[in-house]
């Protein structure tokens, strides 16, 4: 696998364009199974191609349960600068209808030596839990800032189709919370977070002032990127693409030089409604004078047109030359984004 992503890397380095990367990430799985030998292995294929930015951020998503004697000393050697951690829950119970392999008592060893290693890390918090309420879940807001991180991502509870927990939702093992008590929830973290220091820079991001994810924060602002590996997604204005996801597959067709994935471009209106979803989704907005810029003015007509409404409802309001969510509608954003959307010219 790892010679199959090395090859990758080699045949498709010319797809960004010149100049030094800012971000390399880990992600999307459970990159902490590799060892930091295999972890500086592809980072120099990476440094084969590429130029690095001095400030580079180079991140590596950890569960707790993959933590070892000396594994975090030999990440920063190898060059990793910032962890993601996936606590998801401080409490037991939880992590088991999560059907996650750690323990509430892994998550606190790892922060605490995470916070010992490393200036640059995020932990990972999920709300909405099937039996939770506003003061289990102020015990976990709580426990995360006590750990005082630089970040903090936070995520709805999502009940993906055939997994464990869906299976247990359909039988009546598990009941799901309220939609009005998982708002109210992320309506409590808000608050809290923004009362102690962090930015609410993306729906579901907090950030203290110079710790915003470089890598997530290009991805909102449209910036371009390389995915490696199995089921990666790719972006290079205005073209995407998307790597197989069977990992005996992946390696078969790099071993023969072939490109293991799919292509489409994006036509402007696809271009367009992505720009709204990611714009409305940030503290930026979206700006008017960037729609004329990159569509033309017959957009920023009916950008202007389908406001109306939610301008009315007090759900978007203008700051300046920009279009914002409005505190109450946050939780609402992706609903209120796809109102914006435009099906044709």
């Amino acid at each position: 696998m790892l010679a199959a992503m090395e090859k990758e890397i080699q045949l498709r380095h010319g797809e960004l364009p010149q100049g030094p990367l800012n971000s390399i990430y880990f992600g999307g799985g459970t990159p902490s199974l590799l060892s930091p030998k295999e972890i500086d292995r592809l980072l120099h294929a990476t440094r084969q191609y590429f130029t690095w930015s001095p400030q580079i951020e180079i991140s590596l998503e950890m569960n707790p349960d993959d933590n070892q004697p000396g594994y975090l000393s030999a990440l920063k050697k190898s060059g990793i600068n910032r962890l993601s951690i996936g606590v998801q829950s401080f409490f037991d119970e939880e992590l088991t209808t999560m059907h996650r392999a750690h323990s509430a008592q892994e998550a606190y060893l790892l922060l605490d030596e995470v916070k010992k290693t490393f200036a640059n890390y995020s932990l990972d918090l999920i709300y909405g839990m099937p039996q939770s309420d506003l003061q289990r879940w102020q015990s976990n807001i709580d426990i995360a800032l006590s750990f005082s991180p630089p970040h903090i991502s936070s995520y709805a509870l999502t009940v993906e189709p055939n997994t464990a927990l869906a299976k247990f939702v359909n039988n009546g093992q598990v009941t799901l919370i309220d939609e009005s008590l998982v708002a109210e929830q992320f309506a409590l973290l808000v608050e809290q977070l923004e009362a102690n220091g962090y930015d609410h820079y993306e729906i579901s991001n907090f950030g203290k002032p110079q710790f915003y994810s470089v890598n997530n924060t290009a991805y909102w602002q449209g910036k371009p990127y390389l995915g490696i590996g199995p089921s990666a997604h790719s972006y290079t204005h205005p073209v995407r693409s998307w790597n197989v996801a069977n990992n005996q597959k992946y390696m078969k067709l790099l071993q023969g030089d072939t490109l293991p994935l799919e292509r489409e471009k994006l036509s402007q209106v696809d271009q367009y409604n992505e720009y709204i979803m990611t714009g409305l989704r940030t503290q930026w907005g979206v700006d008017s004078r960037e729609i004329e810029k990159r569509f033309g003015p017959k957009f920023v007509d009916l950008f202007e047109r389908q406001l109306e409404e939610h301008l009315k409802r007090r759900n978007l309001f203008w700051d300046g030359n920009a279009v914002k969510v409005s505190r109450q509608a946050r939780f609402l954003v992706d609903g209120i984004a796809s109102d914006l959307f435009l099906l044709h010219l």
